[in-house]
C-alpha cells in the first residue's frame, strides 16, 4: 500500500523564484583509493537551450514528494523521521509524501506498482505548489533501453494530471560508492530527459552527497540494508532543501561546458 502522509510545519518562508538555464558535461568521480573511479552525471538543467521556467512558491508551499524507499522513509527509525516528511519543517510548510520501496520506473515495489502506474492513481484533486519525483536506483537491473520510454510515460501522465504544478526531478543517491555505472547511467539520462522538459534536476551524484567520508554516518549498512539512517535522512532533507534554495537564488545561465560559480 502506498504511504500518503501529510505533515504540516510553520515557520519563516522559503520564497523560491528563478530563471536559469545550466549545461554540464562536466563528470565527476566519486573514489575510494582501492577502487577505480566511476563517471557520474550532470547536476540540474536545461537542454537543446530549454530553460527551467519560474518557480515562486507561496510563503507556507505544500509539495508532493514521490519515489521510492527513500522517500519512504526506509531505515529511519520511524519512516516519519525520513527527509521527505523533514523537509516540511526545513521549508516552513508542508509535504506530502508518496513513497514505494522497491519502485523504480520500470521495477514495481514491494507494496506498489511502479512509478507510471502509481501516478495514474494519484489523486488530481491534490492542491500542491509543486512536485519532486525522487529516484530510482531500484531500475539499475532493468532493462536499460526501456528506461526513457518509462519516464516519459511517467512525465507525461504526472503533468497531465497536474498541468500547471511545477516539477523538480531529485535523481537517484549512491546508496554504496563507488557509485556503480548503472547508477550514473540512470543519473545521466534522468538529467537529460529532464533537460528536454524545462525541467529543474538535481543530482546527489553529481553534487557528490556522500562520499567516503560521510558515507557511514549518511547510510546504515547494517539493518537498514544500506539506505539512510535517521541521521542520514535528516542530511538529505537538508541538501534537498539547499537544493531548492540555490535553484532560487542562482538567477545566471552557464555557457555549455561551463559551472555557475557560487561565489559570485
Amino acid at each position: 500500500m502506498t504511504l500518503r502522509v501529510r505533515t504540516r510545519r510553520r515557520r519563516t518562508a522559503l520564497v523560491i523564484a528563478g530563471v536559469f538555464a545550466v549545461v554540464l558535461g562536466v563528470s565527476l568521480s566519486i573514489t575510494r583509493p582501492w577502487q577505480p573511479p566511476v563517471e557520474t552525471a550532470p547536476v540540474a538543467a536545461a537542454q537543446d537551450g530549454v530553460a527551467p521556467a519560474p518557480l515562486a512558491l507561496p510563503e507556507h508551499p505544500t509539495l508532493l514528494v514521490f519515489g521510492d524507499s527513500w522517500t519512504y522513509g526506509a531505515a529511519a527509525s520511524v519512516p516519519t523521521l525520513g527527509y521527505a516528511y523533514v523537509l516540511a519543517d526545513l521549508i516552513g510548510g508542508e509535504t506530502i509524501v508518496d513513497g514505494v520501496p522497491g519502485s523504480g520506473y520500470l521495477r514495481p515495489g514491494s507494496t506498489g506498482p511502479a512509478f507510471g502506474e502509481r501516478i495514474a492513481g494519484l489523486d488530481p484533486r491534490l492542491d500542491v505548489d509543486a512536485i519532486i519525483i525522487q529516484g530510482s536506483i531500484n531500475d539499475r537491473r532493468e532493462d536499460a533501453a526501456a528506461l526513457p520510454a518509462a519516464v516519459n510515460a511517467a512525465w507525461d501522465a504526472l503533468t497531465q494530471k497536474f498541468p500547471e504544478v511545477p516539477v523538480v526531478v531529485l535523481g537517484p543517491a549512491p546508496h554504496e560508492l563507488p557509485v556503480g555505472t548503472s547508477t550514473a547511467r540512470i543519473d545521466r539520462e534522468l538529467a537529460a530527459l529532464a533537460g528536454s522538459r524545462g525541467w529543474w534536476y538535481v543530482s546527489p551524484v553529481e553534487e557528490q552527497w556522500i562520499t567516503p567520508d560521510n558515507y557511514l554516518s549518511v547510510i546504515d549498512v547494517g539493518v537498514g540494508r544500506k539506505h539512510p539512517s535517521t541521521a542520514g535522512h535528516r542530511y538529505l532533507a537538508e541538501k534537498v532543501a539547499e537544493a531548492l534554495e540555490r535553484l532560487g537564488a542562482a538567477p545566471v545561465t552557464a555557457a555549455e561546458g561551463e559551472h555557475p560559480d557560487p561565489a559570485k
